[in-house]
This record gives structure tokens, sequence and C-alpha cells, in this order.
């Protein structure tokens, strides 16, 4: 088991782990070049560690967003500080929300220094001119998991300091599921029988119209959002043949889960797990923090694979840090980001968030193996796909869970609800 375990994170690079649903980034204006002075104080090749002193004078701003991170990104800052002597400052800025303000409070001079965002939104970021490149760049290729390392590049560049890997899997009930359904066919089976919509019980449920979610479906059908591994947006993939297939197999659940669109929501989702009345939903590990405070007998296992005996293959993402291209000390910032990333500082983070660190080996960590939540979503992860960092992926969010709506209340067809959408997501990176 060990074993197994500790190859997970390291095929994560064949992929092909708060929080949280994907944010759209605003759509922002690209300067003209990155400021003058980041360009010229942030080095070209990695420097030693002994080399390089914060600015003098350095003060930092960092934003995080709220819970566990929050207290935890303070207890980084008190740390540098004790013995770099920079102030750091944290601010509540939810990391979804990040490259929105950034566009506004960057080229203003308040924005943050150093601030916490998704991978997939590099893409849009380096684009905006809002990061710079991570001057740690070859020391973290070493450090980091190649999932973790392609996730925060945009065009063969390292932006992001990686920090987390998650993804998204089955979340049971075990006084429900003794033994959690291997694939759909068994969970409908069962919920033929166990489904009681008048009594709100339910074999199984979840956000049905959540791209972020339904592509488990999509992409375990064989479908893809861009091709090239997500990197070629002129190849746009979402009404394939493989597509259509896996919304197909979705829309089977519809038997055991016989509710419109509008209620099969993650709230409602949640609600009704927490109070033992659904058997399994499909959600991710930051909810795993409030199921261990909670009276339920829970536990995580891999999706069910589809009819064809596909496994379902949910995103992965990766919570990174990006330094501002506005920072007036980018060298502290820099040292501010590599230091928050050592695998010591990644694994101190586990202890208070619970999500996996990206260094090579951390599947090996006593910690992590001995946790069997963690264990199980890292085991879901070697079955997942990074989610595309380009910026044309927040052009997907929209059209597809919209299409997603309209297609489990039956309103059109897969086939029509796909095309749809996809030629929406074609058109509008056209015109973009």
């Amino acid at each position: 088991m060990k074993r197994v375990l500790s190859l997970v994170l390291a095929l994560m690079l064949v992929l092909s782990l708060a929080a949280c649903k994907p944010a759209e980034v605003a759509p922002t204006e690209t300067p003209a070049e990155t400021p003058a002075e980041t360009q010229a104080e942030t080095p070209a090749e990695t420097p030693a560690d002994d080399a390089l002193m914060p600015e003098e004078g350095a003060e930092l701003l960092v934003w995080e967003s709220q819970g566990a991170e929050l207290e935890f990104m303070q207890e980084m800052a008190a740390a540098f500080e004790a013995e770099y002597g920079v102030k750091v400052t944290v601010e509540n800025v939810e990391h979804t929300d990040a490259g929105g303000r950034m566009a506004q409070d960057g080229p203003a001079g308040v924005g943050a220094d150093v601030f916490a965002a998704p991978h997939d939104h590099t893409g849009n970021l380096v684009a905006s001119g809002l990061v710079v490149p991570n001057m740690f760049a070859d020391e973290m290729k070493e450090q980091m998991i190649d999932a973790a390392i392609i996730a925060s590049s945009f065009d063969g560049e390292v932006f992001g300091f990686p920090r987390a890997i998650e993804t998204y899997a089955m979340f049971y009930n075990k006084d429900i599921f003794p033994t959690p359904p291997a694939t759909y066919e068994e969970l409908i089976a069962f919920g033929k029988e166990y489904t009681d919509v008048n009594a709100n019980q339910y074999a199984f449920y979840m956000d049905v119209d959540n791209a972020y979610f339904v592509q488990s479906f999509l992409a375990g059908g064989g479908g893809y959002v861009f091709g090239n591994g997500g990197s070629d947006a002129t190849d746009v993939g979402l009404d394939s043949e493989g597509a259509i297939f896996g919304i197909n197999e979705m829309m089977k659940l519809k038997e055991i889960l016989p509710i419109p669109s509008g209620d099969a929501d993650y709230g409602p989702m949640m609600g009704l797990f927490n109070e033992g009345k659904v058997g399994a939903v499909i959600t991710g590990p930051w909810e795993i923090a409030a199921l261990r405070d909670s009276s339920l007998n829970w536990g995580i296992a891999q999706l069910p694979k589809l009819s064809n005996g596909n496994d379902s293959a949910p995103f992965s993402g990766v919570r990174n840090l990006y330094v501002s291209a506005y920072s007036e000390y980018p060298v502290a910032a820099q040292m501010f980001a590599k230091f928050y990333t050592s695998n010591e500082n990644l694994m101190a983070r586990f202890a208070k968030t619970g999500q996996i660190p990206t260094f090579k080996g951390a599947a090996e960590m006593p910690e992590i193996m001995a946790d069997e939540a963690v264990a199980a979503i890292a085991n879901q992860a070697a079955y997942s796909i990074p989610m595309p960092s380009i910026p044309e992926i927040q052009l997907f969010w929209g059209p597809m869970g919209a299409a997603y709506g309209i297609i489990w209340n039956e309103e059109v067809t897969v086939e029509e609800g796909l095309k749809n959408a996809a030629e929406q997501v074609r058109s509008d990176i056209a015109n973009q």
C-alpha cells in the first residue's frame, strides 16, 4: 500500500487535488510591459540562497483565503519576519478572487506582493501582466512533482509556487454503503430501491450543473476541454463523441436523482449528506475537516467506473502562490513564497489544512500514509486530469454550467446541449 501511494503523486505527470468551485478571473487589459523596476530586480537565473537578502526596508502584503489557510499564512508571516526581519501583513482575499483584485489594485499600488490563486488562473495572470516568473524555477523543478510544475507554468515558464494538489472523489455514508459502489451501474441499482424523494432520501446526489464536478463524466467518457493536454484552445472537444457518451452516462443517474437542476445543487447536497439522508456525493477534501467534527460514519472512495469500464476522470487543481509584477520588493516577495513552500512548511500546512503537499515523496510521509481520507484523495488523483491553465479556460465554465443545467432538465438533448455550449466557447475564444 505504501508503495502504491508513494507512486500516486509522481504519476500525476501523465494525468491528462477549499475552496472550491472554480471561479473566473475578471477580464483585464494586458499592460504594455512588466513594470521596469520588477524586471530589473528579478534575477534571470536561480541565485544561491546565501546570496539573497531582502531589499532594505522591505514590507510585504500577502493575500490568502479565510479559514485554516489564513491561519497558517499568518504563522508563516511571523516566522518569515523572525528570520529575515521583513514585516508581512496578511489580508483575507479569497484565492478565486485574487486575480480580479490584482487587476485593479496592482496598477494602483495597493495590491498584494504575494497572493494565493488556483493554477488554472495562471494563463490569465500572465497574459494580463500581473505576475512575474518564479525565480527559483530550477530548484522547484527538482523539489516538486511534475504535475505541480506543469500546472504552475505558462508557455514553458514556471510562474507559480506550488503548495497543494487536490481533486474530488466519492464521499459516502458507511451506514448506507458498507462497501462503496465500484460502478455507477451498481449505484443506480441500489438507488432504485433506496431513493425516496418524498422523504428526502437519496442513494446519490451531486451538483449537476457545476462544470467542475461534471467533468469527471465528460472526460471519463473520452471528451476533453482543449486539445494537446489542455494547451490548444483551437481544439475544443466538449461536443466530441467521447463527451456525448460521458454526459449520457451522467443522465442515467436521473433515475435515482429525479429532481431539477436547481434543486440538485451543492448546498442541499451537503446538507442532506450531513443529515445522513444521502448515500454518496461528489465533493472534495475541503469538506474533510467539517466531516471529522460530525457524527456521520463516512468514508472516501474512488469515483465509480462508467458503464464501458472507463474510470471517471475528475479535474485536479494545484493551489499556488504568485509574486505580483507590481511589488516594490520583488526579492523579498520571491523569498517569502519560497520560504512558505519548503517541504517542512508544506508538511506543517498539511497538518493545519489537510491539503496534500506538492513536493516529491510527500505521499510517503507517515502523516499522510496514516490518514485514510487523505490517502483516498491521493488515490483518486491518479485518475484525474489537471485543469487547463491557459486563459481560455475561463471561457469554459459559464457555457458548460448552463448547458448541463438544461440537459439535466431535459430541455435539450445531450448532443444539442453540448454542441451549443461548445460552439459558444469556440465563438468566445475567436472574439476575445
